[in-house]
């Protein structure tokens, strides 16, 4: 075949290929895009490569547009410079900037929650003894697990645990390595970092789930989930609706599928089989289907204890739970 000939049949082709591939390109601009912003390295990143992978976003159709953001004061930054449509945070903060005049809701989503983990050579009689030693806490002097954790031991113990331990105020990854190496006996944690310490022997002495329910608040209430401007959401309803939709499918999925676990086993970053199992158990045991009256009236109750122990610090303004702090129009 000459020179002439070939060149002929490449254009033919090419010009097929377009005219195949024009139409699906144009269909996947015209889909609606949701801007997602995520902190870099957090677990619901897992989430995240569930539904891109599987394209449940065109599915569902909208395009999920993620970004990758550093630490959660920019996740916050983000959402409130529009730079992103939906952010993944608390309902304490929530309510704290509706109380200041935004217009933000949370969809509940995750319950997974942390709690206190100590050495399994320490002895403790309660969860509350731990009377002259030092006490690690990730996420600062108004963490939430700490604030309640402080009321508990109040009224459970009858104990100010906050004057009868020495506190280090450290972050995630630094509390789970100064735990391993000894040189903490016991400290407050995210599920996550408190997976892996229970994969490395460390004992839970009590989760976020017992704390609460020591409080007298019986129902399970999801601390986190997805939050976005509430203006936007009412514009945009169909969108918002597909989103959370979508969002509970692949968590659907990671609560079924072994499989799906293996597939994103490199993002959860556990160097041992032991630390994979502990993440997949801990993430299963904390997943929350359901959200209404009752959740809503155990999260006032929960925002109440807060207010008392963080003070304005933690909830600004709110006195009690701002009205429409959870998005029920799903």
């Amino acid at each position: 075949m000459d020179s002439k000939k070939l060149a002929q049949k490449i254009r033919v082709v090419c010009v097929a290929i377009a005219l195949i591939t024009v139409p699906l390109t144009t269909f996947a601009k015209d889909l609606p895009i949701i801007k997602v912003g995520v902190l870099k390295f957090g677990t619901v990143n897992w989430e995240m490569d569930v539904i891109k992978r599987n394209k449940l976003d065109e599915k569902a159709g909208f395009t999920l547009d993620i970004t990758p953001l550093a630490a959660k004061n920019a996740s916050s930054v983000a959402l409130q410079g529009k730079a992103v449509d939906v952010i993944f945070s608390d309902w304490v903060w929530v309510s704290r900037q509706r109380a200041a005049g935004k217009t933000y809701t949370l969809s509940p989503t995750s319950a997974t929650a942390g709690g206190l983990f100590a050495s399994s050579e320490l002895s403790l009689a309660s969860p509350c003894d731990l009377s002259g030693k030092e006490l690690g806490i990730a996420g600062g002097a108004v963490d939430k697990t700490w604030l309640l954790y402080q009321a508990y031991c109040k009224a459970t113990a009858n104990k100010d645990i906050s004057e009868e331990t020495e506190q280090q105020f450290v972050s995630p990854p630094l509390l789970n390595k100064l735990l391993m190496q000894g040189k903490l006996p016991a400290g407050i944690n995210f599920w996550h970092y408190g997976a892996r310490l229970e994969a490395a022997g460390f004992q839970p002495v009590i989760s976020l789930d017992e704390i609460v329910e020591g409080l007298g608040v019986d129902t399970q209430v999801p601390m986190l989930g997805w939050v976005f401007d509430e203006t936007w959401a009412k514009a945009n309803p169909k969108l918002v609706s597909a989103f959370l939709k979508t969002s509970s499918e692949a968590r659907a999925i990671l609560r079924t599928s072994d499989a799906e676990w293996e597939v994103i086993r490199p993002l959860t970053k556990a160097k041992s089989d032991e630390v994979f199992m502990a993440l997949r158990t801990a993430y299963r045991r904390g997943f929350s289907g359901t959200f209404g009256d009752k959740q809503q009236k155990a999260a006032e109750q929960i925002f109440d204890i807060l207010a008392k122990e963080g003070g304005p610090k933690l909830v600004g303004k709110s006195s009690s739970l701002s009205e429409g702090t959870f998005w029920l129009n799903q």
